[in-house]
């Protein structure tokens, strides 16, 4: 008989033990991922940084500090470009050019180009092929969207050629225009090639020229205006319609409350948290399209009224993406209804930011008026988002896009450079001064300082744009002795009282002039400062100062 292994039980009852331990473990982790899973709540784009919050949710005092250096909004943080054909078209390729030339190798009608090399023919399709290969080469940070046929230049051997383009850094499907004039040769094999390429804006012949009658009934026209109009911007008011529509509607109005005249990160701050509200509770927001700019942005250094939203932020995507309607129609239709009608419009006003949007989602009324009477600061739109109220409004960033009309200025400053530079964000003023909170900024950022630490940086005698709140223009005078140096003041003309900014401007102002103002500016060179090849920044490259005084790093 055999004899019995007295180990075996043993071994049998570890390997049970060891089994019963793993099984344990793994359902214990499978519950703790299911219970985070479950509550886990994405953050908003913005609150993916602690850094970009932190540009936010400072407080001071109740109210935001004051951060004027740069600005971003909702096409900076983007994922991704937007990208569906619809929105921005299919950009050209090599291998559409190629597709281009087959089809034209199929077309007999066509001379083989070598029949009279003596005279350049810019209707002839291969002039525009040679265009568009060379703009694939020289101009590797944008995207070509279209071109228009070219059209003779100047000379006989010049063509201007207009297309539109999206430069690649930008996240949003927004198309800009250039207009260039080029010289045209032949090679060897009588093909067209582009000689020398023109600067921005340069091929004036393709330009679209809008003209205007001078005067009622004097049958003469103007001369051609000096700016050409961007006729993809269509900022106009939207109009409710009938009374029908406006009773079927639901609403979510805000009073004008104590972040009137604060800061621009405070109006952002506040203004989306009112717009995801309105998400939240599937109304349509009423908005004022009236700012008052904060004294920290104006030349008089005082709060200065009657500026319209229009000029700052980009109104023609912000009414396809969300619903709203502007307060001044809101309220003409309002009174209209009940002037004509005998029932009212049901209306809920909330006097409290305390009255959350969750006991709000299930009000019928067709309007529900917040009112911000209490003083500051109970009176500011973001308190309504603080508390329990976080975890269900999410600030809608993507749709807060800068003005077109100084995008444009924008890429007009980029292309004037060819899309080929670098930039340095050199932050002085106040902060320059503030030796207690800054102690080596001002001296980190002197003359001396930034030609020895940007050689190290940046190649000789590069396109270097100073994106920079220094008042003074010939602050940065020795950094010419090394770079090509562009300053925003350098490109006046582009809001000057002939460009294309200020009639738009003066128009949608009814016929007032508009001020290029100190939010304008830090709007238009922070885009031009992300669009470089290189960037260069003051509390990462120049100082060991914190961006936020001392002890905040």
């Amino acid at each position: 008989m055999k004899e019995s292994n007295p180990t075996d039980p043993i071994g049998q009852n570890i390997i049970k033990l060891i089994s019963n331990v793993c099984f344990s473990v793994f359902v214990f982790s499978v519950l703790i991922f299911t219970v985070i899973a479950i509550t886990y709540q994405p953050p908003d784009p913005w609150e993916s940084s602690r850094a970009l919050t932190k540009v936010f949710t400072d407080v001071e005092n109740a109210t935001f500090k004051t951060d004027t250096s740069v600005l971003k909004t909702g096409e900076d943080i983007a994922a991704s470009p937007m990208s569906t054909p619809m929105a921005m078209g299919t950009p050209i390729t090599e291998a559409t050019i190629e597709k281009s030339e087959e089809e034209l190798g199929k077309n007999t009608t066509l001379k083989s180009g070598c029949e009279d090399v003596s005279v350049v023919n810019c209707s002839d399709p291969r002039v525009l092929i040679a265009i568009q290969r060379f703009n694939l080469r020289a101009f590797k940070a944008i995207s070509f969207l279209d071109y228009q046929t070219p059209v003779n230049g100047s000379n006989p051997n010049e063509c201007d050629v207009a297309w539109r383009f999206r430069n690649k850094k930008e996240k949003s499907w927004r198309r800009y225009r250039d207009f260039r004039r080029f010289k045209m040769g032949f090679k060897d094999d009588c093909s067209y090639k582009v000689v020398r390429p023109g600067r921005w804006h340069s091929g004036i012949n393709a330009r679209r020229f809008r003209s205007r009658v001078s005067s009622p009934g004097n049958g003469q026209k103007d001369k051609f205006t000096p700016f050409v109009r961007d006729d993809e911007i269509n900022d106009t008011i939207p109009v409710l319609g009938s009374d029908s529509d406006f009773k079927k509607g639901k609403y979510l109005y805000y009073s004008r409350g104590g972040d009137y005249c604060k800061g621009m990160n405070h109006f952002i701050w506040s203004f989306l948290c009112a717009l995801g509200e309105a998400e939240y509770l599937n109304r349509t927001f009423v908005m004022d399209l009236s700012m008052c700019l904060a004294s920290t942005y104006t030349k008089s250094s005082k709060d200065e009224e009657g500026k319209d939203f229009r000029f700052y932020f980009d109104f023609e995507h912000l009414k396809e993406v969300s619903s709203i309607v502007e307060e001044g129609e809101f309220l003409k239709d309002w009174k209209r209804w009940d002037k004509s009608h005998k029932s009212k419009i049901p209306v809920r006003k909330v006097a409290s930011y305390k009255t959350t949007p969750m006991q709000l989602k299930k009000d019928k009324s067709t309007i529900i008026w917040r009112q911000f009477d209490a003083p500051e600061p109970e009176n500011y739109w973001y308190r309504v988002c603080e508390g329990p109220a976080a975890k269900y409004i999410n600030r809608p960033w993507q749709d807060l896009w800068k003005s077109k009309r100084l995008m444009n200025i924008v890429s007009a400053i980029s292309g004037s450079m060819d899309w080929d530079f670098d930039a340095v964000h050199v932050v002085r003023g106040e902060k320059a001064q503030n030796k207690e909170l800054w102690p080596h900024l001002d001296a980190d950022t002197s003359p001396e300082a930034l030609v020895a630490k940007l050689q190290g940086k940046i190649e000789p005698w590069r396109n270097l744009y100073i994106a920079t709140n220094e008042p003074f223009y010939n602050y940065f005078d020795k950094l010419r002795s090394h770079y090509k140096v562009h300053l925003l003041d350098d490109y006046s003309y582009l809001w000057g009282n002939t460009s294309e900014w200020y009639n738009e401007t003066t128009t949608l102002n009814g016929g007032r002039p508009v001020e290029f103002d100190g939010y304008m500016r830090v709007e238009v060179d922070t885009e031009v400062l992300y669009r470089a090849k290189t960037r260069v920044e003051t509390f990462y490259n120049l100082t060991n100062d914190c961006k936020d005084g001392v002890n905040t790093c």
